[in-house]
């Protein structure tokens, strides 16, 4: 996916966002802002942090907040040093996450990162907890499956939700990473992202958005009719 902006408007609750393709595994970073007060959010700075605080200057809007829904290098790895320097605090994943987070140094040397410290969020995340920016509020869902503590943010007035590395088009997570659970994927993605309607529009990990309607008609693994 390239770099791209767009808007979604909700008389009151209207937020903007662009998608930020970083690192080698072209992971969707997303960059959140509520018009009104040009508040944003970074959700999964994995890296490339120029191309991201080059987004937020391009669009005029302040970082106050970094958000995960999980802790993967490509999602995390560049998290600590963002708020470092922009002295904000990071919410998210849910506390399970911690496993992965600690292991941060590890997967950068695995994957060939430049080198990348553990930390600890300034704030875990819960199932039914909310996340706030400016005039935005985003609920959060706990979607164990791809990883343990693997969040999902919703923002219900623009029928959007980032879902990170649980659903794809046409796809779904890994779940033969350690502590992955193929069966608890399925009952994230069916159980608590299909409620939400068909008519909720996605920004996956990687790869192009879809909404949820057309992946319960087509995709392979979470169908309807599968």
């Amino acid at each position: 996916m390239t770099d791209t902006a767009d808007t979604l408007q909700c008389p009151g609750h209207a937020m903007k966002f662009r998608i930020i393709p970083v690192t080698p595994f072209q992971q969707n970073c997303s960059l959140l802002w509520c018009e009104v007060t040009q508040q944003a959010a970074v959700v999964d700075p994995g890296g490339d942090l120029q191309a991201i605080l080059a987004a937020a200057m391009e669009q005029g809007v302040s970082i106050v907040k970094i958000l995960l829904t999980h802790g993967h290098i490509d999602h995390a790895g560049g998290a600590a040093e963002l708020a470092a320097r922009l002295g904000v605090t990071i919410e998210g994943p849910q506390e399970e996450e911690r496993f992965w987070i600690n292991q941060l140094p590890e997967q950068g040397l695995m994957f060939g990162f430049a080198r990348v410290e553990a930390f600890t969020p300034d704030r875990w995340l819960s199932d039914g907890d909310k996340v706030h920016f400016g005039n935005v509020t985003l609920d959060v869902l706990h979607c164990p499956g791809h990883t343990p503590g693997h969040v999902v943010f919703f923002h219900d007035p623009s029928r959007l939700a980032i879902v990170g590395d649980v659903l794809f088009q046409g796809s779904i997570g890994r779940t033969d990473f350690p502590r992955g659970d193929h069966a608890a994927l399925i009952n994230s993605i069916r159980g608590k992202l299909w409620p939400l309607g068909n008519d909720v529009a996605f920004i996956p990990g990687h790869g192009e958005m879809s909404t949820f309607g057309e992946e319960r008609r087509d995709n392979p693994f979470v169908g309807d009719g599968v």
